[in-house]
């Protein structure tokens, strides 16, 4: 997910997903704090999702927020889960004028 325009089409998608990922999440410069839109988005989706390290929870690596940098947050589900927690957080994602976009389809969730 990312705060920012929808872009036209999936493959002008990947190409700003891929810019924001390598900006944000795989640089070694200084951490960006997530934007207001980005972290009132997981707040909402730990509402239903908490990422509690002493629990059962859908996360991969909790805790979320830490996968999230400036305008972008990228989600790491368990398989066993993804399938329901991915539907749910695209729709919270419209909710928050964010922009889903599913690395592993190479596209954007409508």
């Amino acid at each position: 997910m990312w705060d920012g325009e929808r872009p036209p089409d999936d493959h002008r998608a990947g190409s700003v997903y891929d810019e924001l990922y390598a900006r944000y999440l795989e640089s070694d410069d200084a951490v960006v704090p997530p934007t207001p839109r980005i972290t009132a988005y997981v707040d909402a989706l730990l509402e239903r999702y908490p990422d509690h390290a002493d629990g059962p929870t859908v996360w991969a690596s909790p805790p979320v927020i830490d996968e999230a940098s400036g305008p972008i947050v990228y989600l790491l589900m368990r398989y066993s889960t993804a399938e329901d927690v991915s539907e749910y957080a695209a729709s919270l994602a419209r909710e928050h004028g964010l922009v889903c976009f599913d690395p592993q389809a190479e596209g954007l969730r409508l």
